[in-house]
């Protein structure tokens, strides 16, 4: 009787504790429940509104226009257009439930039977080092991008749950999908599918077709590997993959898959990342003035010119000498820049020697000296004399090592005769000198000491560049410009380049002189290396002991300019502006201008009245020179105190231009020559000005 009561009784010990070990696991179960419960309420209370949720910091993207229209760079985070569900092509929504979270509409944030089936493979896995993968939906995605990181711990796991479910309490499925397609990276700086649509395709991502969504979807699960633009071949087979899923999820037939032609999909070239970012880096810190959008994406349209860009390029780096380096800018006639060149190559050195290095220009300097002479009453047929010069015991030299005695101003310019310049200095005033270069853009410092007319005070070529196209514009102000218009990427205009034409130089006259000058420099002086057999108008510049090489000209509306040296100033053998930069302009020129009617230049110099006056009166007097103690007075009358002139600097060059390309030719250089070499019929001019007094 006892055993049998013992046996009794073990049944019914252990049923107890059946039940009361289910009594605690109901327990825990509800207690957990409510827990969570709690949990989601309390989250979903500290949950932003959705408009916060859109607003939220993303980081602007920027995309760089050439003048064609095609994308050459974008930058910064790419987030494109925000697009409502509603615009949201359907095909793009059924791919990607279909790659990422096929019971997306049936779960609560988060999908215990995706979560157990991550389970299963991980305890397949185990010991392998594998994480959990597959159990996240589109909502934890959502938390996870917004809220969370991509930190692997078990306590961010239930912190992504709480707020994914808590999401769904608070949003509606729409609402999720569209915050996922306008948040999730899809690799290559894109986040969103219009940024990804962009980048890949070329084209917002409201047009978006079955293979190009089949793309964008598959790029989620490693951006980096099936990205179009790294390697095309797997993003094609991952698309496949992703159709196949939509296939077998119903959302597409049958024969619509087989239909699809994935080698059709076009996808947008890589844009160019080495000699135009010269460029970029110079205009897209001008967006700061020009516009006040922090936020929104920009599309940003420039004026480069990327066949342009090419030419400048090769003709840099077929043409500089070995272990220098080179700069190029090409404005068109409004300022337009069309190509940068700061340097041979971007990715080894990104510092831009166009815009941003200072140098001598040498003998490039003289148009501002002649310009002032011009000014002052001058004409290219004036009388002068190349003899020996002395300016407070500064003499100056000519590169040929003699003087070439009665010659007129054309010649001397073309010839780049340094005593010659130095006159003009000393007539003009060498502080009108500075004036003129300051009126035509030279923002760096100048020095007045006599030998500033050879080039002396430092300069950037893209000022130099500047003036030039100044010139070619008969006097009115150039401004380089490198950015046309700047919209959202939705087309809202922000800005739209205008062009100035109100400001004028200097006369037309002036600036026709000046041309005829360079003119004659570029048919039968230093400059003949740029001939392009079209009109050319340029002159050289050679620094001291060859350390720097310029040219800057101008030919049917574009002007362009080229320098070369060696970043730490040092000589380099057999460098003159007449050679390897005047040959860079020719090079870059024939490409530049090719398709552009060749335009004679208009340098039949007519002149206002006052200097036809035949009393020969008009034509004396003493100028100021910076050298007399003559009195000048203000626009009162009143009588201006005048500075002593500057000591000229010992370490001033005295022999700026050196090339053997200026010497003077021993045939005598009449006006009938001249007009021969030029190709023009002679009118009437105006009788030569004399050599004014000293």
């Amino acid at each position: 009787m006892a055993g049998s009561g013992k046996s009794k009784g073990t049944p019914g010990k252990a049923k107890r504790w059946l039940v009361r070990g289910l009594k605690i696991s109901v327990a825990a179960g509800v207690a957990g429940l409510l827990a969570v419960g709690i949990a989601v309420v309390i989250a979903m209370q500290s949950l932003p509104d959705y408009n916060s949720l859109k607003s939220s910091p993303n980081g602007q993207m920027i995309r760089v226009h050439a003048a064609d229209g095609s994308v050459i760079v974008s930058l910064g985070p790419s987030f494109g257009r925000w697009m409502d569900y509603d615009q949201i092509p359907k095909v793009m929504v059924d791919a990607m439930i279909s790659t990422e979270d096929r019971r997306f509409y049936l779960h609560p944030g988060v999908d215990p039977i995706g979560m157990a089936r991550a389970a299963w493979v991980a305890v397949e896995n185990r010991g392998k080092g594998r994480r959990w993968q597959g159990a996240s939906t589109i909502t934890q995605q959502v938390t996870r991008n917004i809220f969370l990181n991509n930190s692997y711990s078990w306590g961010r796991k239930v912190r992504e749950m709480v707020l994914a479910m808590a999401l769904e309490r608070k949003f509606s499925k729409r609402q999720i999908l569209e915050l996922y397609l306008n948040k999730v990276y899809f690799g290559g700086g894109a986040y969103g599918i219009d940024a990804a649509s962009r980048k890949f395709f070329g084209h917002s991502a409201t047009t978006l077709d079955l293979p190009e969504a089949a793309i964008i979807a598959g790029l989620v699960k490693a951006p980096s590997s099936y990205s179009p633009t790294a390697d095309a071949e797997a993003a094609i087979g991952r698309a496949g993959v992703v159709l196949d899923l939509m296939r077998d999820n119903g959302v597409i037939s049958a024969s619509e898959r087989a239909a699809v032609d994935m080698q059709g999909v076009k996808l947008a070239p890589e844009p160019p990342q080495n000699s135009v970012r010269y460029f970029t880096d110079w205009a897209l810190p001008q967006l700061d003035v020009l516009i006040d959008e922090p936020n929104e994406p920009l599309e940003v349209y420039t004026t480069i010119d990327l066949n342009m860009q090419k030419a400048a390029t090769a003709a840099i780096q077929a043409n500089v000498p070995a272990g220098t380096q080179g700069a190029l800018v090409s404005l068109d006639r409004d300022g337009a820049v069309r190509a940068m060149v700061g340097g041979l190559d971007y990715v080894t050195s990104n510092y831009n020697r166009a815009t941003t290095a200072t140098r001598q220009p040498g003998s490039a300097w003289k148009i501002f000296v002649y310009m002032a002479a011009l000014e002052a009453g001058y004409t290219p047929d004036t009388g002068i004399t190349d003899e020996p010069v002395d300016i407070n015991g500064w003499k100056p030299r000519n590169s040929s090592g003699r003087f070439s005695g009665d010659i007129d101003i054309r010649t001397a310019f073309a010839y780049s005769i340094n005593t010659v310049a130095a006159k003009l200095g000393v007539e003009v005033g060498f502080p009108t000198v500075a004036d003129m270069a300051r009126r035509f853009g030279i923002t760096t410092p100048i020095n007045t000491h006599p030998s500033m007319v050879l080039g002396t005070s430092d300069v950037r070529l893209i000022d130099m560049t500047r003036a030039f196209a100044s010139i070619a514009r008969k006097g009115i102000a150039v401004t380089p410009y490198g950015i046309t218009k700047v919209t959202t990427a939705d087309g809202r205009l922000l800005y739209e380049h205008q062009d100035d034409t109100s400001r004028v130089l200097v006369a037309p006259w002036v600036a026709a002189g000046m041309t005829d000058l360079m003119q004659t420099a570029v048919s039968t002086g230093t400059g003949k290396a740029a001939q392009i057999g079209r009109p050319v108008a340029g002159k050289t510049g050679t620094t001291t002991s060859n350390k720097d090489g310029w040219f800057l000209g101008f030919s049917s509306g574009v002007t362009t300019g080229v320098w070369m040296g060696r970043d730490d100033a040092r000589a380099v053998g057999g460098l003159q502006g007449g050679r390897a930069p005047a040959r860079a302009f020719a090079d870059y020129m024939k490409v530049a201008v090719a398709k552009r009617p060749v335009e004679p230049f208009e340098t039949e110099v007519t002149l206002p009245e006052w200097q036809l006056e035949p009393d020969a009166e008009a034509y004396y007097g003493s100028p100021d020179n910076g050298v007399d103690d003559g009195m000048m007075v203000d626009e009162n009358g009143l009588p201006i105190e005048r500075a002593r002139p500057a000591q000229p600097d010992p370490r001033d060059d005295q022999d700026m231009e050196v090339d053997p390309q200026d010497r003077l030719s021993s045939q005598r250089i009449d006006q009938q020559w001249i007009d021969n070499v030029l190709g023009r019929d002679r009118q009437r001019q105006p009788p030569p000005r004399p050599a004014p007094g000293p």
